[in-house]
Protein backbone atom coordinates (compact mmCIF):
# COMPACT_ATOMS: atom_id res chain seq x y z
CA UNK A 1 0.00 0.00 0.00
CA UNK A 2 1.48 3.18 -0.91
CA UNK A 3 2.08 5.65 1.69
CA UNK A 4 -1.03 8.15 2.60
CA UNK A 5 -3.43 5.64 1.39
CA UNK A 6 -6.17 3.78 3.95
CA UNK A 7 -7.03 0.33 4.34
CA UNK A 8 -10.32 1.30 5.74
CA UNK A 9 -8.84 0.64 9.32
CA UNK A 10 -7.47 4.33 9.32
CA UNK A 11 -10.47 5.94 7.77
CA UNK A 12 -12.23 6.64 11.13
CA UNK A 13 -10.81 6.62 14.71
CA UNK A 14 -9.51 3.61 16.44
CA UNK A 15 -11.09 3.54 19.62
CA UNK A 16 -8.16 3.08 22.22
CA UNK A 17 -6.77 -0.02 22.16
CA UNK A 18 -8.21 -0.93 18.52
CA UNK A 19 -6.17 -1.22 15.50
CA UNK A 20 -3.75 -3.41 14.74
CA UNK A 21 -1.73 -3.10 17.79
CA UNK A 22 -5.03 -4.36 19.62
CA UNK A 23 -4.45 -4.73 23.46
CA UNK A 24 -0.74 -5.76 22.72
CA UNK A 25 1.29 -3.71 25.40
CA UNK A 26 2.74 -0.42 23.91
CA UNK A 27 6.90 -0.29 23.13
CA UNK A 28 8.36 3.04 24.64
CA UNK A 29 10.60 2.62 21.33
CA UNK A 30 12.94 5.75 20.24
CA UNK A 31 12.68 8.33 21.64
CA UNK A 32 14.34 10.23 18.60
CA UNK A 33 11.19 7.94 16.54
CA UNK A 34 8.48 8.98 18.60
CA UNK A 35 9.45 12.81 18.51
CA UNK A 36 9.35 12.04 14.61
CA UNK A 37 5.79 10.48 14.55
CA UNK A 38 4.59 13.30 17.15
CA UNK A 39 5.72 16.44 15.04
CA UNK A 40 4.44 14.74 11.85
CA UNK A 41 1.06 13.70 13.53
CA UNK A 42 0.44 16.94 15.08
CA UNK A 43 1.49 18.96 11.40
CA UNK A 44 -1.26 16.57 9.63
CA UNK A 45 -3.77 16.47 12.42
CA UNK A 46 -3.90 20.05 11.56
CA UNK A 47 -3.79 20.58 8.15
CA UNK A 48 -6.55 17.72 7.98
CA UNK A 49 -7.84 17.02 10.50
CA UNK A 50 -7.67 13.81 12.64
CA UNK A 51 -10.29 12.12 10.56
CA UNK A 52 -8.90 12.96 7.04
CA UNK A 53 -5.03 12.17 8.52
CA UNK A 54 -4.15 8.38 8.00
CA UNK A 55 -1.83 6.29 10.22
CA UNK A 56 0.11 5.68 6.89
CA UNK A 57 0.61 9.27 6.06
CA UNK A 58 1.53 9.59 9.24
CA UNK A 59 4.10 7.01 9.15
CA UNK A 60 5.19 8.48 5.83
CA UNK A 61 6.22 11.60 6.81
CA UNK A 62 7.72 10.56 9.98
CA UNK A 63 9.99 8.23 8.29
CA UNK A 64 8.90 5.12 10.29
CA UNK A 65 6.86 2.10 9.33
CA UNK A 66 2.92 1.72 10.00
CA UNK A 67 3.63 -0.81 12.62
CA UNK A 68 6.13 1.61 14.31
CA UNK A 69 3.69 4.08 14.78
CA UNK A 70 0.76 1.20 16.02
CA UNK A 71 3.60 -0.35 18.28
CA UNK A 72 4.20 3.08 19.82
CA UNK A 73 0.39 4.58 20.32
CA UNK A 74 -1.52 1.56 19.48
CA UNK A 75 -4.40 3.64 17.80
CA UNK A 76 -4.85 6.89 15.85
CA UNK A 77 -6.82 8.10 18.98
CA UNK A 78 -4.06 7.72 21.59
CA UNK A 79 -1.47 9.21 18.87
CA UNK A 80 -4.20 12.09 18.49
CA UNK A 81 -4.30 12.16 22.18
CA UNK A 82 -1.01 11.62 23.23
CA UNK A 83 0.59 14.55 20.66
CA UNK A 84 -1.66 16.95 22.57
CA UNK A 85 -0.93 15.44 25.97
CA UNK A 86 3.08 15.90 25.06
CA UNK A 87 2.17 19.57 23.74
CA UNK A 88 0.40 20.21 26.52
CA UNK A 89 3.33 18.85 29.10
CA UNK A 90 6.09 20.77 27.03
CA UNK A 91 4.43 23.56 27.91
CA UNK A 92 3.80 23.09 31.21
CA UNK A 93 7.33 22.81 31.81
CA UNK A 94 8.22 26.04 29.62
CA UNK A 95 5.35 27.92 32.05
CA UNK A 96 6.77 26.77 35.11
CA UNK A 97 10.10 27.72 34.67
CA UNK A 98 8.79 31.33 33.03
CA UNK A 99 6.74 32.41 36.54
CA UNK A 100 9.92 30.75 38.67
CA UNK A 101 11.92 33.29 37.07
CA UNK A 102 9.46 36.80 36.73
CA UNK A 103 7.67 36.27 39.56
CA UNK A 104 9.42 34.09 42.29
CA UNK A 105 11.57 36.96 43.79
CA UNK A 106 8.61 39.21 44.39
CA UNK A 107 8.58 40.45 48.08
CA UNK A 108 7.95 44.27 47.43
CA UNK A 109 5.64 45.53 46.70
CA UNK A 110 7.35 48.01 44.46
CA UNK A 111 8.31 44.67 42.50
CA UNK A 112 4.70 43.87 41.81
CA UNK A 113 3.70 45.28 38.57
CA UNK A 114 7.36 45.25 36.86
CA UNK A 115 6.93 41.16 37.64
CA UNK A 116 4.02 40.63 36.63
CA UNK A 117 4.79 43.13 33.45
CA UNK A 118 7.74 40.40 33.14
CA UNK A 119 6.20 37.86 33.34
CA UNK A 120 2.99 39.01 30.95
CA UNK A 121 5.23 40.20 28.03
CA UNK A 122 7.06 36.63 28.38
CA UNK A 123 3.83 34.62 28.36
CA UNK A 124 2.81 36.73 25.45
CA UNK A 125 5.14 36.05 23.26
CA UNK A 126 5.69 32.53 24.19
CA UNK A 127 1.56 31.97 22.98
CA UNK A 128 2.09 33.56 19.74
CA UNK A 129 5.19 32.24 19.03
CA UNK A 130 5.10 28.78 19.79
CA UNK A 131 3.86 26.82 17.03
CA UNK A 132 3.13 23.85 18.78
CA UNK A 133 1.25 25.41 21.55
CA UNK A 134 -0.99 27.45 19.08
CA UNK A 135 -1.55 24.10 16.68
CA UNK A 136 -2.67 21.96 19.42
CA UNK A 137 -5.36 24.37 20.70
CA UNK A 138 -6.91 25.13 17.08
CA UNK A 139 -7.02 21.41 17.32
CA UNK A 140 -8.27 21.28 20.59
CA UNK A 141 -11.24 23.58 19.34
CA UNK A 142 -11.94 21.72 16.19
CA UNK A 143 -11.54 18.22 17.45
CA UNK A 144 -13.21 18.74 20.34
CA UNK A 145 -17.05 17.58 19.45
CA UNK A 146 -15.53 14.27 18.61
CA UNK A 147 -13.31 13.94 22.00
CA UNK A 148 -15.50 14.46 24.44
CA UNK A 149 -12.57 13.83 26.83
CA UNK A 150 -11.35 16.87 25.49
CA UNK A 151 -13.87 19.05 26.76
CA UNK A 152 -13.48 16.94 30.41
CA UNK A 153 -9.72 18.08 30.15
CA UNK A 154 -10.50 21.59 28.96
CA UNK A 155 -13.05 22.63 31.91
CA UNK A 156 -10.55 21.90 34.96
CA UNK A 157 -8.41 24.21 35.42
CA UNK A 158 -5.38 23.43 34.11
CA UNK A 159 -1.72 23.12 35.51
CA UNK A 160 -0.57 26.42 34.13
CA UNK A 161 -3.80 28.52 36.11
CA UNK A 162 -3.26 26.48 39.26
CA UNK A 163 0.44 27.26 39.46
CA UNK A 164 -0.35 31.12 38.89
CA UNK A 165 -3.26 30.46 41.60
CA UNK A 166 -0.35 29.45 44.21
CA UNK A 167 1.81 32.48 43.38
CA UNK A 168 -1.13 34.94 43.83
CA UNK A 169 -1.89 33.16 46.65
CA UNK A 170 1.44 33.69 47.91
CA UNK A 171 1.62 37.27 47.54
CA UNK A 172 -1.87 37.85 49.35
CA UNK A 173 -0.17 36.31 52.28
CA UNK A 174 2.67 38.60 51.84
CA UNK A 175 0.11 41.38 51.69
CA UNK A 176 1.04 42.43 47.79
CA UNK A 177 -2.48 41.76 46.70
CA UNK A 178 -5.62 41.10 47.66
CA UNK A 179 -7.06 38.06 45.99
CA UNK A 180 -10.40 36.31 47.25
CA UNK A 181 -10.25 33.32 44.86
CA UNK A 182 -6.49 32.39 43.26
CA UNK A 183 -7.82 30.40 40.83
CA UNK A 184 -10.28 32.97 39.70
CA UNK A 185 -7.85 35.70 39.99
CA UNK A 186 -5.32 33.49 37.59
CA UNK A 187 -7.80 33.70 35.03
CA UNK A 188 -8.19 36.75 35.17
CA UNK A 189 -4.68 37.78 34.48
CA UNK A 190 -4.41 34.82 31.77
CA UNK A 191 -7.41 36.51 30.19
CA UNK A 192 -6.02 40.21 30.19
CA UNK A 193 -2.46 39.30 29.33
CA UNK A 194 -3.18 36.98 26.66
CA UNK A 195 -6.59 36.81 25.32
CA UNK A 196 -6.00 39.51 23.11
CA UNK A 197 -2.58 38.47 21.78
CA UNK A 198 -4.48 35.20 20.94
CA UNK A 199 -7.34 36.92 19.13
CA UNK A 200 -5.13 39.52 17.36
CA UNK A 201 -3.12 36.45 16.31
CA UNK A 202 -5.57 33.65 15.11
CA UNK A 203 -4.03 31.57 17.91
CA UNK A 204 -0.28 32.04 16.60
CA UNK A 205 -1.61 32.56 12.21
CA UNK A 206 -1.03 36.05 12.26
CA UNK A 207 2.18 37.80 13.13
CA UNK A 208 1.59 40.42 16.23
CA UNK A 209 5.19 42.38 16.80
CA UNK A 210 6.81 42.91 19.93
CA UNK A 211 5.52 46.80 20.55
CA UNK A 212 2.21 45.60 19.79
CA UNK A 213 2.24 42.73 22.36
CA UNK A 214 4.06 44.89 25.32
CA UNK A 215 1.07 47.07 24.91
CA UNK A 216 -2.00 44.32 25.38
CA UNK A 217 0.10 43.19 28.41
CA UNK A 218 1.19 46.43 30.15
CA UNK A 219 -2.51 47.92 29.64
CA UNK A 220 -3.91 44.52 31.04
CA UNK A 221 -1.67 43.99 34.43
CA UNK A 222 -2.62 47.52 34.61
CA UNK A 223 -6.29 46.70 34.60
CA UNK A 224 -5.51 43.64 36.88
CA UNK A 225 -3.58 45.43 39.61
CA UNK A 226 -6.73 47.74 39.68
CA UNK A 227 -8.94 44.99 40.82
CA UNK A 228 -6.44 43.32 43.07
CA UNK A 229 -3.84 45.46 44.51
CA UNK A 230 -3.88 46.29 48.09
CA UNK A 231 -5.18 49.48 48.66
CA UNK A 232 -4.25 52.05 51.83
CA UNK A 233 -7.09 52.76 53.69
CA UNK A 234 -8.66 56.09 53.51
CA UNK A 235 -8.18 58.70 55.99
Amino acid sequence: MKPGTTDGRDAGVHPVGGGPAGDRPLRQGSAKKRTAIARAALELFVRDGVARTSVDAVAARAGVSKRTVYDYYGSKERLFLSVLEETESAYAERFTDMVGRTLGGVTDPAQLEPALVAFGRELGSTVIRSAGRADAIRLVITEAPHFPVLLDRWSAPGVEQQLLAERLADFTARGLLAVPDPLEAAAHLGALVTSSVNHRSLFGVLTVDDAEVERIVDSGVRAFLRAYRVTAPAG
